[in-house]
């Protein structure tokens, strides 16, 4: 039996150390995946891939031969608009259930904070008073989800297992669609499912379409007082119109976990703002032995000639 040729990769990221937290090494173990930060690099001619997090505007441009691009995270967005990435570059994402575990643990968490009034609660703890609140059955609270891939529909599940009334925005009817959720396609799917609602929650991936979605048209057609959770990326908000929809009640606050300049600046207002609850996008991340089978896996795929399993289509942006 042949065996599949040795392939190059180097790992490409500004902000951390790949090789090293992600246990690559240890992962390829020695067979026909090596990788190589770029000062290990020897013959920059012979390196067929990259992994990459943020990885700064020059970084591809020392490898011409450059076939494929690995995110190690879900989203793909910063590689589709990356200046030195050749349009043929094929573009892969890891796919980690567990990732999609934990996004839908942060939409529960924050949405019960919210339908549930948990900060009135923790004022009243503060006070010594025993203030018992009303609820409300979970099936007369109308969830928006944004958002039917990986994500999105863990997130979906997760509500659905909680008896709440969910409307997903989806590009195409899934194949396996959860009994009692409904489930929008195709165009105006966003505004549809967001007709209503009292908590909405964005799980999309960032294309030319959905950058700015969550604007004034569809924050109209929520429910006066609705809650925003946004988990997808920061360049889906319009900020002025959110900021005029928080001014006027329509919406209540929200739970941000990204935004358009990350980290977010300290002097930012939204920091100050009581009306929001914002994280240092951490809805979820990715396991880092997940991270690295996925790797070493799709540069095996290449190496045999292979489109891989992780591979993004680029004409849809995911």
């Amino acid at each position: 039996m042949a065996q599949t040729e040795t392939i190059d990769g180097v790992l490409l990221s500004a902000a951390m150390d790949l090789k090293s937290f992600y246990g690559l090494d240890a992962a390829a173990g020695g067979g026909t995946v090596r990788l190589f930060n770029p000062d290990e690099v020897t013959d920059p001619q012979a390196i067929r891939f990259a992994v990459c997090w943020l990885p700064s505007k020059e970084a591809f441009a020392p490898y011409p031969n450059l076939e494929m691009a690995m995110s190690i995270g879900a989203g793909v967005d910063a590689l589709m608009s990356h200046p030195g990435l050749g349009s043929d570059t094929m573009i892969c994402r890891v796919r980690d259930p567990h990732q999609a575990d934990l996004m839908a643990g942060y939409a529960v968490h924050e949405a019960l904070r919210h339908l549930r009034d948990f900060p009135k609660m923790e004022v009243s703890q503060s006070k010594g008073e025993w203030a018992p609140l009303p609820m409300e059955a979970p099936e007369k609270t109308r969830i928006a989800v944004l958002g039917n891939g990986t994500m999105g529909a863990a997130v979906t599940r997760a509500l659905s297992v909680l008896g709440f009334s969910v409307s997903v925005a989806c590009r195409r009817q899934p194949k396996d669609p959860l009994d009692g959720i409904i489930y929008h396609a195709g165009e105006g799917a966003v505004q549809k499912a967001a007709e209503d609602a009292d908590v909405l929650i964005n799980v999309l991936p960032l294309t030319g379409e959905t950058e700015n979605i969550l604007n004034a048209d569809l924050f109209d057609r929520l429910a006066d007082g609705a809650w925003l959770i946004q988990i997808g990326r920061g360049e889906h908000l319009h900020e002025a119109d959110f900021e005029k929809a928080l001014d006027s009640g329509k919406l209540a606050g929200a739970s941000l976990d990204v935004f358009r300049t990350e980290p977010l600046p300290s002097d930012h207002p939204y920091w100050q703002d009581s009306r929001l609850r914002i994280t240092p996008h951490v809805a979820s991340d990715s396991t880092p032995s997940v991270v690295a089978d996925q790797v070493i896996q799709s540069g095996r795929e290449l190496a045999a000639g292979k489109r891989p399993e992780l591979a993004i289509d680029r004409s849809q942006g995911y």
